[in-house]
């Protein structure tokens, strides 16, 4: 028995010795190491934060700060692969062995995902070609595929109006055409294309500009108010017999970004010659008949006279230059701007404010009035002698204006206030048109059925002499304008005819 109980003992002291030992051996297995690193961008070394670095075998996750650094302790001995993940950026891979006890580090050069990607082609302009004039509207716009990889690409198309400079933007495009619609007729537009794959930088296409067609059937000419500042525009003829089709074929000429007037065109020098205020003074310009080539003319001596909406010039027959005025004195200048020469010169207590060429010899009509724009006259003028020849209006209470000089010359439209008012704001309360016959020394007044309380203004003939063109409005002096035309020597009664709304100053060439 007493051997039994010695065995028994032996038995449990060496299973308890087994058991320790066992345990030491399970402890020593899960001894500890730590994991630090830093994790930078390829090629240019610049830190990179909150970047998620976990391991595998799997272990704590942990972010990089603000110096790219990251570090994990107390993580259990063994080979590792670490990972490390960033948007933007492909994940990158490290091999770590830790140890006992020891601190075990490793870098990182993460690659930017567009580092592998290319970048889209730049797209090339195919339809409308550079330069190109005359293209139809609406416009189909086509180039070429930006594609150079697998990424999908987007394209935006920037369509800038080269007269008032608004700009249309056509984003997300997938398709390598486009078709606009209701661009201005004559105008010309620059437009560039730029891909973009979201990855890599876009790529632009070179500016690309073209002409629409349509402005050389725009005879009429005219102002609008915008912005506060009168804008040219030209216009084409209506479509509908019933007046249906008015403001056609708009086209903007100048800039809304300064005051621009009395556009008068000449088809021979195929130029348009306006008013423009530069540093509060009226000065002469030209430009082509699409708005483009925008020159100034006058400099040392601007046009000037009562009232500067009021003041009208006129182009000589030839084309060649251009007579205006400047107080009592009549000018001349050339087109390119050279010559200025003195053709006429009135008393010092007459202002020239408006001039009109006769179409068959050298002479001119000239309107003249006080400083207070009544006490007007109508007056024959030859430059070429300097010399009045003739004074066929005189002695009327009221305000003159509109002269023009007809097709054959035997007659001169001009406007006149028959209410007889004057007053100092230059109100006109019944102002019709009328014709003088030079032959005869007469006036007859034109009837254009207008009814009380309204005024004609700015009367011109058309070019073939067969009706005039004039501004219809309210004598309230705030109404909307309206440019109408009548036609002349018809025995029935023929309603006026509506051209263009919120529009005067028209000339019709």
């Amino acid at each position: 028995m007493a051997n039994i109980k010695k065995i028994y003992y032996v038995t449990a002291l060496l299973t308890s010795f087994l058991f320790l030992s066992c345990e030491e051996e399970t402890l020593e297995d899960q001894t500890f190491g730590s994991l630090e690193g830093k994790v930078v961008s390829n090629g240019k070394n610049l830190p990179l934060e909150n970047v998620k670095i976990t391991t595998n075998p799997a272990s704590t996750t942990v972010f990089t700060d603000g110096e790219g650094n990251f570090s994990i302790t107390d993580i259990q001995i063994g080979d590792y692969s670490v990972q490390a993940d960033k948007d933007n950026f492909q994940t990158s891979f490290e091999a770590a062995s830790i140890y006992n006890g020891k601190l075990t580090n490793v870098i990182f050069e993460m690659d930017s995902t567009s580092a592998s990607n290319l970048q889209p082609l730049a797209p090339e302009l195919f339809f409308p070609a550079d330069k190109q004039i005359k293209v139809a509207n609406p416009v189909q716009f086509l180039w070429s595929s930006s594609t150079n990889d697998a990424d999908e690409i987007h394209y935006t198309l920037e369509l800038r109006n080269g007269n008032t400079g608004e700009t249309q933007i056509f984003n997300t495009l997938v398709d390598t055409v486009l078709t606009v619609e209701n661009l201005s007729i004559g105008t010309t537009y620059f437009w560039q294309v730029t891909a973009d794959d979201q990855v890599s930088p876009p790529a632009q296409s070179k500016i690309s500009n073209f002409q629409l067609e349509g402005v050389e059937m725009n005879r009429f000419l005219y102002v609008k108010r915008i912005d506060g500042n009168n804008v040219i525009f030209s216009g084409g003829e209506p479509t509908d017999t019933n007046n249906l089709e008015i403001n056609q074929n708009e086209i903007q000429l100048t800039t809304a970004n300064v005051n621009s007037y009395r556009p008068k065109a000449h088809r021979l020098a195929g130029k348009i010659a306006f008013i423009r205020t530069i540093g509060g003074e009226p000065h002469i310009f030209t430009m082509n008949l699409d708005g483009t080539n925008q020159k100034q003319l006058t400099q040392e001596i601007s046009i000037a006279g009562f009232r500067q909406d009021e003041i009208e010039y006129t182009w000589h027959n030839n084309g060649g230059s251009i007579y205006y005025s400047n107080f009592n004195k009549l000018y001349a200048i050339n087109i390119d701007g050279s010559g200025t020469r003195l053709v006429y010169e009135a008393s010092n207590d007459e202002f020239i404010s408006e001039v009109a060429a006769n179409p068959l010899n050298q002479q001119v009509v000239i309107k003249l009035n006080d400083s207070n724009g009544y006490n007007a006259k109508l007056r024959i003028v030859n430059p070429d002698s300097g010399l009045g020849t003739q004074t066929i209006i005189s002695g009327v209470t009221g305000a003159l204006g509109g002269i023009d000089y007809s097709v054959n010359g035997n007659k001169i439209l001009y406007t006149r206030d028959v209410s007889g008012s004057e007053n100092a704001q230059y109100r006109q309360l019944d102002s019709r048109i009328f014709e003088y016959d030079i032959s005869t020394n007469t006036s007859t007044e034109i009837d254009t059925y207008k009814p009380t309380g309204f005024n004609n203004l700015d009367a011109k003939y058309s070019p073939n002499g067969g009706f005039i063109i004039f501004t219809y409005t309210s004598n309230d002096g705030i109404s909307e304008k309206r440019i109408v035309r009548k036609q002349l020597d018809v025995l029935e009664i023929i309603d006026n005819e509506v051209l263009f709304t919120n529009s005067y100053m028209p000339n019709w060439e």
